[in-house]
């Protein structure tokens, strides 16, 4: 699991978008995937910890964005429409990717 682990994490983050584009918001599906990459700045909440990376650490509910509160603003951003929306889904699934990946970890 540990050589997969790394392996899902970045297709969820990289390509599975465009599965999510596709079937949400196939009218205007490449920009939607373009905003779904974008929410990978999320992680810029990286920079803020000491250690910056801890294989041993879940990024929900320990880093600012990736915070119960953000979430839930994310959860919010689902009920607008356009771009919002499209950013509240890419921000939802970076992190159920990130839940994923912590569900993964065996040292969690």
């Amino acid at each position: 699991m540990e050589i997969a682990r790394p392996i899902i994490h970045y297709f969820l983050h990289l390509v599975f978008p465009i599965v999510l584009a596709w079937l949400f918001f196939r009218k205007d599906w490449k920009k939607a995937y373009f905003l779904m990459l974008l929410t990978m700045l999320v992680d810029v909440d990286h920079l803020f910890a000491t250690p910056i990376f801890d294989p041993n650490r879940g990024s929900v509910g320990f880093h600012l964005f990736h915070g119960y509160v953000a979430i839930g603003v994310y959860i919010l951003m689902l009920f607008f429409k356009g771009n919002i929306r499209i950013l509240g889904v890419g921000l939802l699934f970076h992190m159920f990717t990130d839940f994923l990946d912590m569900q993964m970890n065996p040292h969690l």
